[in-house]
């Protein structure tokens, strides 16, 4: 008797481990429009790694950079089709498609990096990503790494709000950032990312305002002498996956894919924070940079008005209850 029931538990072990070695394998279309070179790179190439590894081999992850499946405009109307599986894409990209994500747009949304993560990685970030697979019917899979903008530009070191009065800056077209350099006191210009490195050479304008490796790969500091950590505006990255690619996935891939974003997610954060530290230091030695950590005071309380008349003229109800949601979390 006693044989007949290690016979069984033995069967029904091998069963499992056959059930599991057997799933459907499944290919997925991992899609970004940023070189393989770039943040986006390396969430990609860890969580490809991680959900073969996690799945037992039975996913299989392909990697297409630089808007081989679609461009960031393109690709989440794409996912919502079902013709790109995944995508990674900027989160002021989702905003047409999700209204509330305007709200990480507006200056000095984050007083940190560690409030960010409380955010994202809190009920805030779970509520979004709820309703956005509520309203679009994609996943989001994680936020990924945060990341902010530095103050670049041709004419003095920025101490304070005072220096950077009177300094025209290029700008994407974009109301909230227009408006928030109207506030700190200089000059916004609204020109294509395409033809900034030109308008910085010709003179049109002579500041920008990018993430330090961004100053760092697009050579800026050819030509901009001064770098100012002001960290204004903050930007991420969040990977997504279609309603199409995910119902393909048994449970236990599904579960595979999930723990392989956040997985992944953890290390974008901790490489890309030791590569922003390597693209500083670069520009300061290598690059020539003059880089100054200026009194933030004026530019936050510049930022704070640029973000309550946002809540009163501009925001709808759900992106105002996000903005104040987001404020708590600091609290």
């Amino acid at each position: 008797m006693i044989n007949k029931i290690k016979f069984t538990l033995s069967g029904l072990a091998f069963a499992i481990g056959s059930s599991a070695a057997y799933a459907d394998e499944v290919a997925i279309n991992l899609g970004f429009a940023a070189p393989v070179e770039s943040a986006y790179g390396v969430l990609a190439a860890k969580f490809e790694e991680l959900a073969e590894e996690y799945s037992g081999g039975t996913i299989d992850v392909k990697v297409r950079c630089c808007t081989q499946l679609a461009t960031e405009d393109e690709a989440f109307k794409a996912m919502q089709l079902g013709t790109v599986d995944m995508y990674i894409m900027t989160h002021n990209n989702i905003s047409p498609h999700f209204a509330p994500m305007e709200a990480f747009v507006l200056p000095y949304i984050f007083q940190s990096t560690d409030h960010a993560y409380a955010v994202l990685d809190g009920e805030v970030g779970a509520g979004i990503a709820a309703q956005i697979k509520q309203k679009t019917s994609l996943e989001l899979l994680t936020f990924g790494y945060v990341e902010y903008r530095d103050f670049y530009n041709t004419e003095r070191p920025i101490n304070s709000i005072d220096d950077i009065k009177g300094i025209r800056v290029r700008v994407p077209q974009n109301n909230v950032m227009i408006k928030t350099h109207e506030a700190f006191g200089s000059v916004p210009l609204p020109i294509a990312w395409s033809e900034t490195l030109a308008a910085l050479q010709t003179g049109a304008v002579s500041a920008g305002d990018s993430g330090a490796s961004f100053v760092k790969s697009q050579k800026f500091y050819e030509i901009a002498d001064n770098l100012a950590v002001l960290e204004h505006f903050a930007f991420f990255t969040p990977m997504l996956a279609s309603s199409r690619i995910m119902g393909k996935l048994d449970e236990a891939q599904k579960d595979a894919v999930r723990r392989a974003a956040l997985d992944a997610g953890q290390h974008q954060r901790e490489e890309m924070a030791r590569q922003l530290e390597e693209a500083r230091e670069f520009l300061a030695a290598d690059g020539g940079m003059t880089i100054t950590f200026p009194d933030k005071e004026g530019f936050i309380a510049a930022g704070i008005e640029v973000q309550d008349t946002f809540i009163e003229e501009g925001a709808n109800e759900a992106t105002k209850t996000l903005i104040l949601d987001i404020r708590a979390a600091a609290e």
